[in-house]
């Protein structure tokens, strides 16, 4: 069977998904087991209680542990084992005793293990020196041997957010998507406001532990209503962040637009991304702060579908080295840099010579940025993804697009890293091939300028015929950082659907 027999991406599929968007409008996000994990802890009288215990012992590893590896599996391990924990002080009614007893002594030994013994750096995902150190005090109140906190750890920083909770004093509003790491003083806090649709902090474990007992009393509270809501949507299982509804959007419609797929986009979409941008930029979703990633990449797909917008709302976000996720940031995305280098690239393009001279300024500040942190291997890695897939396609393609003729080594030596790696079923991915990995291989190989390496065809040939011999698996592993490792499922699915549309015009008829 030659690849031209395989089925052809559709444009209409594309069409569905945007639609999908409006029908869908909080996100399409993965269960999360470190927030599951915390529902079963807080709100065991929330509906969907029982399947929640049982997505957790069904998605545990026969090592014990849950999560990914290098360090991933630390955070969601600690949740589910303090979750099931839970349910055995508490003698729910759910699972036989002896099931949750030898989940709980299986992962009790990897969680020794990898706390007492060295092993991989824990990777740079979100709270996590604040995550850490709270759950291990829960699993210790519980447990007659206790685990030891990793190196550099220490409850320190708990109490101060604890005794400024309990003093009604505001909180950063990056750490309401960790309010759970509060304990009992998140419980009602006072300078703690939920929003219009319910939800503190865009997550249902900070809604939950900011709600407490109040939601078992009180069944028309708008925060168990929005519980009720994200909980019966996943089927007891609950996301690790929702709503994303700016985020999604802003992601899917640059996935589709850059690879020239044709698709309408409701104007009313159109509408609430330009109405989401204000003088902070947007958020991602209700409940979240502003933030610089989700600013540029709304503001790239506005003008990509000819609807540009000033993007002056990023220079808040501007330090002395690069462009912070958020302002007091502590650590560097090149990501969040490669995606302002978008915002402005396009805006400017558009303007032509009325573009203000800082945005041309800012490109080339930021292109030098991004070849600056290449790695040696021609990737480059990021705080916001587990792939370097993901960091590299941001980056090279952005360089491809704005960084001027003196990035064109850097792109090429993205092009040859990606020529490097394929794997032999014709699969890119870190820890094994994977649909969303190819995806964005396939389009560092296809969105940049045509390549001399011989490789070239056929690795575009044989990346397109594994995303069609995998087109009905499940949507793939969770990559993207967050409090554990969550999949976006529109996101990824855009970034396939652009991958091929690609690959199919590219390997003609």
């Amino acid at each position: 069977m030659s690849i031209h027999d395989l089925a052809s991406p559709r444009t209409d599929d594309a069409q569905e998904l945007v639609q999908s968007l409006m029908s869908r409008p909080w996100g399409q996000v993965s269960p999360s087991i470190y927030e599951t994990g915390r529902l079963v802890s807080l709100t065991p009288w929330l509906v969907g209680h029982a399947e929640r215990v049982d997505f957790l012992l069904t998605s545990q590893g026969a090592d014990g542990a849950w999560g990914a590896p290098d360090g991933y599996g630390l955070v969601p391990t600690l949740s589910a084992t303090e979750a099931i924990l839970a349910v055995l002080h508490r003698g729910d009614a759910l699972v036989d005793r002896e099931v949750l007893e030898e989940s709980v002594t299986r992962a009790l030994g990897v969680l020794s293990r990898w706390l007492t013994e060295p092993g991989p750096a824990y990777p740079d995902m979100p709270a996590i020196e604040l995550i850490v150190p709270y759950l291990i005090t829960l699993i210790n109140d519980r447990v007659s041997t206790p685990l030891p906190l990793p190196e550099g750890m220490s409850g320190t920083a708990l109490l101060v957010i604890r005794r400024r909770l309990a003093s009604g004093v505001d909180l950063p509003d990056k750490l309401l998507h960790a309010l759970e790491i509060g304990g009992d003083a998140a419980s009602g806090a006072p300078a703690v406001h939920v929003t219009p649709i319910g939800t503190v902090g865009a997550s249902p474990a900070a809604t939950a532990a900011w709600l407490g007992d109040r939601g078992l009393l009180d069944k028309t509270h708008p925060a168990r209503r929005h519980l009720e809501a994200v909980a019966r949507r996943h089927g007891g299982p609950v996301p690790v962040g929702m709503p994303i509804t700016v985020f999604e959007r802003g992601w899917v419609l640059s996935w589709l637009r850059r690879a020239g797929i044709p698709f309408d986009v409701p104007p009313e979409m159109v509408a609430d991304l330009r109405a989401a941008i204000g003088p902070a930029g947007t958020p991602a979703g209700a409940g979240l702060p502003a933030d610089a990633d989700t600013t540029a990449v709304a503001l790239y797909a506005l003008a990509a579908l000819g609807e540009p917008y000033d993007p002056a709302s990023l220079r808040s976000y501007e330090t002395d080295t690069h462009f912070c996720t958020w302002p007091g940031e502590q650590g560097f995305s090149v990501s969040v840099n490669a995606h302002v280098l978008d915002a402005f690239g396009l805006y400017a393009a558009g303007r032509g010579e009325a573009v203000p001279d800082y945005y041309r300024t800012a490109t080339e500040k930021l292109a030098k940025l991004l070849r600056d942190h290449q790695r040696p291997d021609g990737s480059w890695a990021d705080r916001w993804h587990a792939s370097p897939y993901y960091a590299t396609v941001s980056c090279a393609l952005a360089l491809e697009d704005f960084g001027g003729e003196q990035s064109a080594p850097a792109v090429q030596r993205a092009v040859r890293w990606v020529l490097d790696t394929q794997g032999h079923d014709g699969s890119w991915g870190r820890w094994g091939g994977t649909r969303e990995e190819t995806a964005y291989a396939i389009q560092i190989l296809l969105l940049t300028r045509p390549t001399e390496d011989p490789r070239h065809a056929d690795a575009v040939a044989d990346g397109y015929a594994y995303l069609e011999r995998t087109a009905d698996a499940p949507g793939g592993p969770a990559l993207w950082h967050d409090k554990d490792l969550y999949l976006p499922l529109a996101i990824v699915r855009a970034a396939v659907l652009a991958a091929r549309y690609l690959a199919a015009r590219f390997l003609g008829p």
